[in-house]
Formats: C-alpha cells, structure tokens, sequence
C-alpha cells in the first residue's frame, strides 16, 4: 500500500501522540472526502458547466454567497453577450455577495476600487462572444480556480466552499485575469491564506460569543418569567378563591 508522508507542527505532533489519535485511519478519511469534492467539481466543470448545477452536488457545498457570486457573474457574461465567465466576473462579483472575501482583502489594504479599476483596464480578456440566447460556462480557468477553492477549503478544515476560498483559488489559478490582478495588488497566496485563516478564527469565536450572550439572555428571560410567575400566584389564588365564593 502507498504511503503518503504527513508533516505537523512539532506541538500538533505531540498533541497527536499523547490523545492517541489514529492518524492514518483520520488522514485517510479526510483525503477522501477532500477527493470526493473535487471530483464532484471535476465532473460539472469537465464541460465547463454551467454554475446553477453546482447546488445539485451536497458533498460540494458551497455557501448562498459563494453560490451567489457564480450565478452574478454567470449573470454578467449573459448580459454582455459572451459564451464564457471567467475569473474576472467572478472576482466582481465576489466584491458585491463576498463579505469574508472582501474583509480579507481589506485586511491586505486591497480595495474594491482598486480591484476594478485594474479589471476594467484588461477588459473581457479570455472570453468570447456568445450567440443569441447561449448560456455563458466557465472559462478553463473559472473552472480551474473553482477546484483550487475546494482544496482550500480541505486545508483550512472547512465542510464548505464560501467567498473566501474562491478567493483563494482565484489568487491561485495562474492564467486568469483575476489572479493577475489580485497578485499584481499584492495579494501574496500564502500572506492571503493565513489572512484568511485569521479572519475565519476571529468568525467564529465571534459567534462563539454570540451565542453564549444568546444563551446568557434567554437564561435570564427565563429567570425573569419564573419570577414574575412566583409573584403572581398568590394574587390569581386568591382571585380564584374570590370567584368561587361569589359563585357559591
């Protein structure tokens, strides 16, 4: 059988050991389901397909966001007449329905208006126009960049595809329009990786947070309603006692 070396931080390592975690049979199934993902992606970009697919394969899961970006960039290419969207539709798109996307670039002191003011430099480069009533499909490099967002994903330990990963795979693919302008930015890979690993560590203690103070609150309504309930009892028992008499 083939053996895969896996490397760890020497206090990951450790970690490992002591817990006595079975590290192949953990690696094993991650790889497969990280497989699993981008072939689904593989058999509906193969063709280039069409992004309003992407929904029908649950073991891909991508976010409304993510999903929103593609469909707004399919959405462009449509409108502007052309066969294909590519990397740069997606990258527009992702500044309007991508909110953790944006916020990465943000936090790397890249701004929308820089990101368009470089993509309408470039223009419709790699596309091609569509005849009447053609539904626009990713460009090879679309496609490309959609499977490099997947693997994201599996690195960072996500059980989704979202805007900050198609970040990501745009930055990645290296033909596109969009990864020239996001590397031309300064939007290293790696810098943007563990910005984007930062940025989803700060999310969720963020709604760890949130939920506690919802839960701290719903405790407290709750503590507020027995009270209410305890001071009230005496006044209805004696209410009741008063209707029986006057009934009697």
């Amino acid at each position: 059988m083939p053996k895969i070396n896996v490397y760890l931080a020497d206090d990951l390592a450790e970690a490992v050991k002591d817990a006595a975690v079975p590290v192949s049979a953990v690696c094993q199934r991650a790889l497969e389901q990280a497989v699993r993902r981008v072939t689904a992606i593989r058999e509906i970009t193969a063709g280039r397909g069409q992004a309003n697919m992407l929904p029908d394969l649950p073991v891909v899961s991508f976010t409304k966001r993510a999903m929103s970006a593609l469909e707004s960039a399919q959405a462009s290419a449509r409108a502007e007449g052309l066969a294909e969207f590519g990397t740069g539709q997606l990258l527009r798109a992702l500044l309007v329905h991508g909110r953790m996307a944006v916020e990465v670039l943000t936090a790397l002191e890249i701004t929308p208006h820089q990101i368009r003011a470089a993509l309408d430099k470039r223009g419709p480069a790699g596309t091609e126009a569509g005849g009447v009533g053609t539904e626009p499909v990713m460009s090879s490099q679309l496609a490309a960049a959609v499977e490099l967002a997947a693997n994201e994903s599996s690195g960072l330990g996500n059980g989704y595809v979202g805007s900050e990963h198609l970040l990501l795979g745009l930055i990645g693919e290296p033909d596109g329009v969009a990864g020239s302008v996001l590397r031309s930015l300064g939007a290293d890979p790696r810098v943007t990786r563990r910005t984007v690993a930062a940025a989803l560590a700060g999310w969720s203690a963020h709604a760890q947070r949130a939920a506690e103070n919802s839960a701290a609150a719903a405790q407290a309504a709750d503590q507020m309603s027995a009270a209410i309930r305890a001071e009230l009892e005496p006044v209805l028992a004696r209410l009741d006692r008063l209707e029986r008499s006057a009934a009697s």
